[in-house]
Formats: C-alpha cells, sequence, structure tokens
C-alpha cells in the first residue's frame, strides 16, 4: 500500500504563489508528497497580473483552476467572493481527496479554503499565522489559525502568539517564511539581471534606472477602504516630489482597490510624470532582484516587512496596514501624509545604510514545511490547551 501523501496547496492571490514557490517545489520533490495545486480567485486574474504563466513555467502541473472573483472591489464583493469560494473549493477537495490542505497567509480567499477543509474532515496546515497587523487580515488570520490543525509560522513571536491562542504547541512550528528562501538566493547577486521594461512591458516613461530608482507598491487598507484614493494621492504627490527613477507595481483585489486605481490613472492624466513607469506583476525572484538593487521601497506591502529584512533593502512603510507586524530595522514608518513620506525618503537616502534581518528565518523553510507535512500524523480534531 502507497505511503504517498496527497498535498493540496491552494493559491489565492499573485503574491502568494512566489511566498510558497519553494514550499511547491519542496513538496513536489519530496519521494512521498503528491502536490495537487490548486489556483483561485485574483491569482487567476489577468487584471492583477495573473500568477497562471509564473507556475506553470516554473514546471508545476495545476491540478484545478478555481473562479470566484466577484467585480467591484469592494466589502460585499470580497464576502461573495469567499462564499463562492467555500463552495467551489468543496468541489475541487471532493474530487482530489487530498490528505492534508494547505492555506497561505490571511488573504480573505483563504478564509474559503479553510472553511471548506475543516468541514469535510481534511487536516488543514496553515503557513504565516500568529502574526498581527492593521486590517481585516487581523480577523482573518486568527480564525484560519483556529480552523487549521498544523500552524507552520514565520517568526518566534509568531508561533508564541499562535500558542496563546489555545493551539497545541506540539502543532506550532517556526519554519520561517518561505519567501525568504528566494531571497536568500536573490541576496547573493549585487546587480539588476534583467531589463524590467523589456521582460515585462508596463506603461509609463522609462527612466534610466543606472543611478538608483525607488520602488513603489502599496495596496488598499480593507478597513479604511473609503479613504483609499485619498491615502494612494498622498504617495503620488510625494514621489512626484521626490523626482527619482520609480517602478510602480498596481494594488492587489482588495476592498478600496477601485479607489487606488482610479487615482493613480486621474493623477498621471493630470500630470506629467516623466519619472516612473507602472507595472502590474513579476515573477517572484525578480521582484525581489529588483528590490534588492532599489534605494528604497516606499507603500504597505508585506515584502518591506519580511524579504526587505533579510535583503536589507530600506522600506518607507506608509499607513497602517502592517502595524504591529514583526520587522527588522530597515523599516521607517510614516502617515498617510506626502511631507511624511517625503522626509522618511530623504533620511533613508541620506543615511544610505543596509542592515539585514533575521526575525522571518534564514531560507530553509520549504523544506522544513515539506517534511512536517510528511511526519505529521493526520487529524483534523483539535486538542485545545486552554
Amino acid at each position: 500500500m502507497s505511503t504517498t501523501r496527497k498535498i493540496a496547496v491552494v493559491i489565492t492571490a499573485r503574491p502568494s504563489y512566489s511566498r510558497v514557490k519553494t514550499v511547491l517545489t519542496a513538496i513536489k520533490n519530496h519521494p512521498e508528497l503528491e502536490l495537487q495545486l490548486i489556483v483561485a480567485a485574483s491569482a487567476l486574474l489577468d487584471r492583477y497580473g495573473s500568477a497562471v504563466n509564473y507556475i506553470e513555467k516554473d514546471g508545476f502541473e495545476i491540478a484545478a483552476k478555481v473562479f470566484n472573483v466577484l467585480e467591484g472591489e469592494n466589502l460585499t464583493a470580497a464576502a461573495k467572493t469567499t462564499g463562492i469560494g467555500i463552495l467551489e473549493l468543496s468541489t475541487v477537495f471532493d474530487n482530489l481527496r487530498p490528505d492534508i490542505v494547505v492555506t497561505v497567509a490571511d488573504r480573505f480567499e483563504t478564509m474559503a479554503t479553510a472553511i471548506s477543509a475543516s468541514y469535510m474532515n481534511i487536516p488543514l496546515a496553515h503557513i504565516q499565522g500568529g502574526e498581527v497587523t492593521g486590517n481585516i487580515d487581523e480577523k482573518v488570520r486568527h480564525s484560519i489559525t483556529k480552523l487549521a490543525d498544523y500552524h507552520f509560522v514565520a517568526s518566534e513571536n509568531a508561533r508564541k502568539r499562535v500558542i496563546q491562542l489555545g493551539e497545541n504547541q506540539e502543532m506550532v512550528f517556526n519554519t520561517g517564511c518561505p519567501s525568504i528562501d528566494i531571497a536568500q538566493e536573490v541576496a547573493k547577486n549585487t546587480e539588476l539581471t534583467f531589463n524590467p521594461y523589456e521582460k515585462y512591458g508596463g506603461v509609463g516613461s522609462q527612466p534610466d534606472l543606472k543611478n538608483g530608482y525607488i520602488v513603489v507598491m502599496q495596496h488598499p487598507v480593507t478597513n479604511e477602504y473609503q479613504d483609499s484614493r485619498k491615502h494612494i494621492e498622498a504617495t503620488l504627490r510625494a514621489i512626484q516630489k521626490i523626482d527619482k527613477p520609480t517602478l510602480w507595481f498596481w494594488p492587489n483585489v482588495d476592498a478600496g482597490a477601485d479607489g487606488t486605481s482610479s487615482g493613480i490613472r486621474s493623477f498621471r492624466e493630470k500630470y506629467k510624470m516623466e519619472n516612473v513607469h507602472f507595472f502590474k506583476n513579476m515573477e517572484g525572484d525578480d521582484f525581489l532582484n529588483l528590490l534588492h538593487n532599489s534605494l528604497c521601497l516606499i507603500g504597505n506591502s508585506s515584502v518591506g516587512i519580511r524579504e526587505c529584512a533579510y535583503l536589507g533593502v530600506p522600506v518607507v512603510n506608509v499607513g497602517s496596514r502592517q502595524n504591529r507586524r514583526d520587522r527588522g530595522v530597515n523599516v521607517v514608518d510614516a502617515s498617510y501624509d506626502e511631507n511624511d513620506i517625503i522626509n522618511a525618503v530623504e533620511s533613508i537616502l541620506k543615511d544610505n545604510k543596509r542592515t539585514t534581518s533575521n526575525v522571518y528565518g534564514g531560507g530553509n523553510a520549504g523544506e522544513n514545511i515539506a517534511k512536517l507535512l510528511k511526519e505529521l500524523p493526520l487529524q483534523f480534531h483539535k486538542t485545545i490547551t486552554y
């Protein structure tokens, strides 16, 4: 009788793929594990940079696709998208019959994965639980923790927090963050290894990057979504005044994304942004290579908190999205105010210092997680410790 375990990993957004790529590779290469890769939600949408081409290019076979995103980028659409995800993923799990389902991080779509697996009595593993932030992801993340049977956290504080939530400490493992595995390889190269304009297209001017450039990635904050346009306009004005070559990435499909996107489009029509180029998406290792060789990152993406800490890339963290998340000394916080952002960038450029941190691990998370997925007892019941 075969002892191979079927591991279903659900990818629901473009950043999630690069974040767990090394986990997928380790599962695929493990002689006693079978990878069942499911791609769902915004990870399938070209508008937000479909992850499918990158996944297939990397040699992964997609076992199922789940189209469940409702247009609107508002709270109602997010709730209904999650509901459709539960319906569709339940059918997929029924067809694939996985031994363990793996869900990644804390986007609202990941709740559908957790609920479907839990109600179908399929053991659930959660990557990157136990962290704290400043938006709806907070509720989603901790809810998935309570549904999950195995916890693969990215930092020691996260491990302690999951245990404080009442989870059995024997099922909580500080594996490190899988995205650091890729950052470890990227850190070996101190030069930009590709031409971003030629490889990824995008729109806008094509400023010369050889004397340094800034990267911007700013998403709407779901519990402040009505102010998303105002928030992005402050960053746009700051970038206009800083006047350095800037590579700007499109936001996630969150409540408020319409406000962020329309704010960018309106600003571009009104002002000449001769130093700014806009991209939808990039392969994970290329994006980290781009960050590694940048002057700094501006915005509120978790990449500034995680991978940039390991790489030592200076970050201006704007607003509340990453509140209270573990961070390295590379991060300077700024409010939604153009002058505050400008001052933070100027202090970084003046200091010109890079300090690395291993707060999210040292680069072996993928192998750690695959090993645990094979060795852990299959269970879908809880041993509560509180």
